[in-house]
């Protein structure tokens, strides 16, 4: 019965898809990026090709599968790697990735369209991250016999124990190992029967720990900055913009200069950001003359962030002021600055230990944000080191997910070189 239900729902999303594919720019990318999919799949992959393939839903996936990803690459280069994503917003950033031979979306779940997949492909192992299952893919993999880990994952009770989840419990049935986050996933899946899993910990902790050793310095952003104070805040949306104007208003400080990475970059969201900020300037405007007069900077391209979050004095993740809960607060806080949030970010584990361990401090609104960066840039003595040194030590304490996972790969010989 789950499985017709299922399917049901594999049909209305697809129709959901086509139908509102002419209003909505994502969901054209999302169908026009499927049309002849298994024909190119086809011209791309040769047949006798040794393949890994990894399947991320969109970008914050990837970013967790990628630590992983690579080391495969190094380590068992006589294999061929095959990335799929479910979401435009992964693919359209991601499809000339280096890192993979071959970048392609998922075709759509179904029995005709997971056989006909896997026989193209023909993976010698399968990696899914963090969630993403679709049941007739792995119903097909199980069935070939071929090697199937989730890695990174956090399982929630509803998923498992409600009435709601018999369907992830049959999917659950279908994975060879999984990679979870904490000792509560793991915990849940005992319970529920499922003994093969290890709590390796989140392979974003390796990513921003490898993208911080690799730091390449922006000359435009160290001109703009050059002598002041700086708060950079990321992945910010309306709310969090908001918050950050008023904020400003009340410090009244013309010398502390503020760095906003939107979440959304679409021109409407540019326009109103330099509407909220007057005396503010585009990144991709920061070569004209008199640029450096402005005492705010909109990143209008995407790509830096990661790297942005090194030039703060502090860092403001947002996301929190919103129900959708904050970004990823580990891309501030590997560089060991203290990090700022909002109210709403108890989904998130990580974020939850950098606030237990004093890396990140909580406000509700701007005047508890103003005091926040008030007495953090004041007194830059004891509570901005016990800040910016919890941070850091978080991120590498909580390191080495990826090493857990080839190590279960190679005593288990799931790839041989």
């Amino acid at each position: 019965m789950p499985v017709f239900f299922y399917h049901i729902f594999l049909l209305l999303f697809k129709a959901a898809a086509f139908i509102t594919s002419p209003f909505n720019s994502k969901t054209k990318k999302w169908v026009t990026g499927r049309k002849d999919l298994f024909e190119k799949l086809h011209a791309a992959i040769p047949a006798d090709a040794k393949i890994v393939w990894m399947h991320c839903s969109s970008l914050g996936e990837f970013e967790q599968g990628r630590p992983v990803l690579e080391k495969i690459r190094s380590q068992y280069p006589r294999y061929k790697v095959l990335l799929t994503f479910f979401s435009p917003s992964g693919y359209e950033v991601q499809k000339n990735y280096d890192g993979a031979d071959w970048v392609f979306y998922l075709p759509m779940d179904g029995r005709s369209n997971a056989k006909r997949f896997a026989e193209i492909v023909h993976p010698s192992l399968v990696i899914f991250v963090k969630y993403d299952l679709w049941y007739f893919y792995l119903k097909e993999i199980n069935k070939r016999n071929i090697p199937l880990l989730l890695i990174s994952a956090l399982i929630e009770k509803s998923k498992v124990f409600k009435w709601y989840g018999r369907m992830h419990r049959k999917m659950f049935g279908l994975i060879s190992h999984f990679f979870v986050q904490d000792a509560e996933s793991k915990k849940l899946l005992d319970k529920a029967g499922f003994s093969n899993s290890t709590v390796a910990g989140d392979t974003r902790f390796d990513r921003v720990i490898e993208i911080a050793e690799k730091f390449e310095p922006i000359p435009l952003i160290e001109n703009f900055i050059t002598g002041h104070k700086t708060i950079i805040a990321g992945s910010t949306w309306q709310e969090d913009d908001i918050v950050l104007k008023k904020t400003v208003e009340i410090i009244n400080d013309p010398s502390l200069k503020l760095i906003i990475a939107p979440h959304e970059l679409g021109e409407r969201n540019l326009n109103d950001l330099k509407k909220l900020f007057p005396n503010s300037i585009r990144y991709s405007q920061l070569s004209t003359p008199n640029s450096q007069l402005s005492t705010c900077l909109i990143i209008d391209n995407i790509g830096i962030l990661s790297r942005l979050y090194k030039y703060g004095d502090i860092t403001f993740v947002g996301g929190g002021m919103t129900s959708y809960g904050v970004h990823n607060v580990l891309e501030a806080a590997v560089y060991s600055k203290p990090v700022i949030i909002g109210p709403f970010y108890k989904k998130y584990i990580e974020a939850i230990g950098l606030v237990d361990c004093g890396g990140a401090l909580v406000i509700k609104n701007e005047k508890e944000l103003a005091v926040t960066i008030r007495e953090l840039l004041t007194n830059t003595g004891d509570s901005y080191i016990k800040s910016a040194k919890a941070s850091g030590n978080f991120v590498q304490q909580n390191a080495g997910a990826d090493r857990k996972i080839l190590q279960f790969i190679q005593e288990n010989r799931l790839l041989t070189n």
